[in-house]
Formats: C-alpha cells, structure tokens, sequence
C-alpha cells in the first residue's frame, strides 16, 4: 500500500518487532515506525512488539486509531480499558506460542530439580576432572508441581509434566474440570509444592502475586519457575528468600525490569536464568507474525479481529 492520498497509510509500528514481521507489514501496509510518523492522521492500526507501551498517550497521538494488534499472548502493556473507553479493539496472539512456552516451563522444572545448567557449569569449570563429588539432585517423578494459572498454556504445561511423573496441584480464579487437586489459593498450593510454576498473565491483578508469604509457603527445599511475566513475583522478596535459604531455589525466564538482572541473582548457582525466551522458536515467531498479519487483514476488511481480547 502505498502513501499516497489514495491509499494513505493505515497501519505503524510501536516497539521492537521482529525484523520479518517488520518487513511483511512494510511490504504489505506500507507501515512505517512510529518515530518516522510525518503525520498521524489516518492511521487506524499500531502493531506492538517488544512490550512497548499501548497506552492514553501512543492512543492520543495516533487521534484515528481504531485497532491495536499485539504481538505477544501477553498485553499487560496495552491499557486495554482506555482502548475500550475510546471504542479501539485490541487483539493478541494466543494459542500459537502454547507448546513452545509449556515446553520451556517443564524443561525449568526439570533443570531446577535436576541441575542440568549447574551439571553443565560444573563440567566446563573443571571440578569434575579434578575429582569433585558431583551433587545429587531431586527426581521429577513423584515431585508435587503447583502450576499457578492453570490457563491454555498452563494446562499444556501441566500435561508434559504429568508425562514425567509428576503430580500435578494447581490454583486459578476457579476449579476446572481436570483431574489434577485444587488449592483455593497461591499460599495453599505453594504449602503443597516441590516446584511452584507460575504461568498466570501479567497486569495489575497479579502484580506481586507470588510475595514472602507464597515463598514462606513452599519452604526450604521448594523450587520458584516463573515463565509468566516478572511483576507477578516480588523480586525482592525472591532474592531475600535466596539468600536467607527460605527456598531452595528458581528457574527464571522473566524478570521485573528487564534485561536488567538482579546482581544478587546473577552469583547464585541454585538459580537458573534465561533470557525471556519462552516463544523465542523460529516456528513460534513466525506463527506469531502470520497471526499478527492475520489480525490486521481482518480488520482492515471486515472491521474485525481474529483474536480479539476483552
């Protein structure tokens, strides 16, 4: 599409997208960055990547948006209650990035009860060729996993775990229809744990969620996995329990402001730290960006989304 004032420009980028996701919305919508806006009127599309931020100010200075397309299951960094205020719908991209993020849950799952990365540390530091007792681990197979948020991809986790021969707990806003044991509350199903998966969305509702008290809860030999977003643990919190010994340790994908790690996390070798990589596949971002592109067609055709959330 081109810029012309026959076929004005209809979509902009916010944030960090992936290179071919940039490139298809180029080619097709002839989309450009938001910072290389000459002039917001008409745009009536803001694609979002890399949690940039789709709030009342990107929603002021774009006065004809009609939609915003996330690229992300998670959309804690669109206000999705202004949006509905100013009749702007907002879509996401669920269901494509399930199985890549189930899978990296139970492999910390795995990695935090087993210490492979710390095996691996090992190996490559020397103290095995220099004769150094390797450290026994803990066994999948019986350990009590709680998955808190017991969700799409939640439940996808929960079911490669149970594969393992772990019994699975779990806490959501209610009880569903599955064979595994309910807690009516984070607290409750930490109390119960060996491994505390937390896959719950990100936003104000679980800001903090998993706080000193979760952490008391799943005690001194109680693993923390967080794949969810990192407001929904106290990350002070976390690294007190750490340090103090009230856990024995946590496999993290994500953090409260990241790229930035907590330095007193970064020396510790009972914590597994990955770089928010939960989606990160070829296969997983490509179907993200399909669904994105998916997403924008519908809505400039029809008037409406794919994956619309709200």
């Amino acid at each position: 599409m081109s810029t012309d004032t026959q076929n004005p420009v209809r979509v902009v980028q916010l944030g960090g997208l992936m290179p071919f996701v940039r490139e298809w919305l180029s080619e097709r919508y002839d989309a450009p960055l938001h910072e290389d806006l000459a002039d917001a009127a008409g745009i009536e599309v803001a694609v979002v990547g890399g949690g940039a931020p789709a709030g009342a100010a990107e929603m002021d200075a774009l006065p004809d948006l009609r939609a915003i397309v996330n690229f992300g299951v998670g959309y804690d960094n669109v206000d999705v209650a202004e949006a509905q205020r100013r009749g702007i719908v907002v879509s996401n991209t669920p269901d494509v990035l399930t199985d890549a993020v189930a899978d990296l849950a139970a492999f910390l799952v795995v990695d935090v009860l087993r210490g492979l990365t710390a095996a691996d540390r090992f190996v490559r530091s020397g103290a095995w060729a220099r004769g150094k007792p390797v450290p026994l681990t803990r066994d999948v197979r019986g350990a009590v996993v709680g998955v808190l948020g017991l969700g799409r991809i939640g439940t996808a986790a929960a079911e490669r775990l149970e594969v393992f021969g772990a019994e699975v707990h779990y806490h959501s806003r209610s009880p569903k229809d599955v064979g595994w044991t309910y807690h009516d509350s984070p607290v409750a199903l930490a109390e119960a744990s060996d491994v505390l998966v937390v896959l719950t969305p990100g936003g104000a509702d679980t800001d903090g969620l998993v706080d000193a008290a979760v952490l008391e809860a799943l005690g001194p030999e109680g693993y923390l996995v967080n794949v969810a977003r990192g407001s929904v643990v106290d990350e002070d919190a976390l690294v007190a329990a750490l340090e103090a010994g009230r856990i024995a340790g946590a496999g993290l994908d994500v953090f409260a402001d990241e790229p930035r790690v907590p330095e007193a996390l970064l020396q510790r070798e009972d914590v597994v730290l990955l770089p928010h990589v939960g989606s990160a596949t070829v296969e997983t971002r490509e179907a993200m960006g399909r669904l994105v592109l998916d997403n924008v067609d519908a809505f400039l055709e029809r008037g409406e989304l794919v994956t619309p959330v709200g």
